[in-house]
């Protein structure tokens, strides 16, 4: 059986993890980050999703393949973006090269898209980073069968693209969570104040990560001062995020709600993750059940 969101909610093993794959997610940025930008906002993550779903065949859907059309009918459709969001996200796509024009195909009449090299080693990193996460909490030998099978990755992404989508505790954990990740580059604000939480104690109010560099955020995630301090002064107005010289001095705390939240979402996405997983490459071999519990990731 996978994991159930309410055994992630109980580990603290498991908020290690998630801390752990924020970390992950950073550094992919810092790798690349035009591509990884695609993550930074909930909206062009759950595209991105989309897009490869399509690609790969939508569980449900009677045919495959990804073009401009189906694409913006499926992204108004699932309440993703609008209409003119949808289509200039299929367009600098292909600016940046993330997408390209099927060479050949028997319907003259639609130009499919198909994601590139670039674009499918990104997403590949992505998942295997998760299921890496989860083999470490339970002992599970979910990594090393999903890269035995050349072709897991077209099976496993469409599976959780579907669920994502359809999950609303993953598309809406809360608040001050979804005022961060759909705020241009707020995805990965959340997941740097986050990063830099040490030890966490869920009976206390507040988690404290030291003093912040506004500039060190402003030009490692490319957003202008305007647009930074405008969404930490929404947060701070919500009770999620604070300092103990405000304004944006001294020590700089994050409110368990915040935490919270953002662990429920977490918990959410990882149960979304091993549900598939176990659906395509069949039930793993787990060690004791209290392993989720008493492991972290180092």
């Amino acid at each position: 059986m996978p994991h159930k969101v309410e055994n992630f909610l109980e580990s603290d093993a498991f908020f290690v993890a998630v801390l752990h794959c924020a970390r992950e997610m950073l550094s992919i940025y810092r790798e690349s980050p035009r591509i990884a930008s695609i993550f930074a906002a909930q909206q062009r993550w759950l595209m991105a999703h989309a897009g490869f779903a399509l690609h790969f065949g939508y569980p449900g859907e009677p045919k495959l393949g990804l073009y401009s059309g189906r694409f913006i009918a499926f992204v108004v459709a699932n309440k993703i973006a609008s209409r003119n969001t949808a289509a200039a996200f299929i367009q600098e796509m292909r600016a940046y090269r993330f997408l390209r024009p099927v060479e050949s195909t028997s319907d003259k009449r639609t130009r499919l898209l198909e994601p590139t090299e670039t674009a499918h080693e990104h997403f590949f990193r992505w998942l295997t980073t998760h299921l890496l996460i989860l083999d470490s909490l339970d002992g599970a030998n979910r990594l090393d069968r999903f890269n035995a099978d050349p072709s897991a990755f077209s099976k496993l992404q469409p599976l959780i693209s579907k669920a994502i989508i359809d999950s609303d505790a993953v598309r809406d954990p809360g608040a001050t969570y979804n005022l961060f990740n759909w705020a241009n580059s707020g995805g990965l604000i959340m997941d740097y104040l986050m990063s830099r939480i040490g030890n966490f104690d869920r009976t206390s109010d507040r988690a404290y990560i030291g003093p912040l560099s506004l500039k060190e955020i402003r030009d490692q995630f490319m957003i202008s001062n305007t647009h930074l301090k405008r969404l930490l002064t929404q947060a701070s107005e919500m009770g999620s995020v604070g300092w103990t010289q405000p304004p944006y001095k001294g020590d700089t705390w994050l409110s368990r709600g915040f935490v919270m939240e953002y662990w429920g979402y977490q918990a959410a996405k990882f149960a979304v993750v091993d549900a598939a997983a176990e659906a395509m490459l069949g039930p793993a071999a787990r060690k004791a059940a209290s392993a989720l519990i008493s492991s972290a990731v180092p």
